[in-house]
């Protein structure tokens, strides 16, 4: 899956990007239509630890799923949105098997 990684007051490293492309590519095995999609990293101002947000945008046939979290390393920030996306994606395939039938 093609993934447009766009960090925002900040230089994502390879390492980084590379972690979210391997994650995110696993979310194929659930469903396979997937077109292609954005991630936004962000640094929020706050003065807490939980400042790094991520922010995924995925884009399959007719529909769009969407998933942010905040959490203190952009690596827990993305694993939570990923999961999120995962439930999206389950959600949506049991809602399409159910109005086949």
């Amino acid at each position: 899956m093609k993934l447009q990684m766009h960090s925002i007051h900040f230089d994502a490293d390879s390492k980084l990007i590379d972690f979210i492309q391997k994650k995110a590519d696993k979310l194929d095995t659930y469903f396979d239509r997937i077109i292609d999609g954005e991630v936004f990293m962000r640094l929020d101002k706050n003065e807490k630890n939980e400042n790094k947000i991520v922010e995924i945008k995925l884009n399959v046939p007719g529909k769009q799923f969407f998933a942010k979290h905040q959490d203190d390393s952009f690596e827990a920030a993305a694993d939570e949105a990923i999961e999120g996306l995962r439930r999206q994606i389950k959600k949506y395939k049991e809602k399409v098997v159910l109005v086949k039938q």
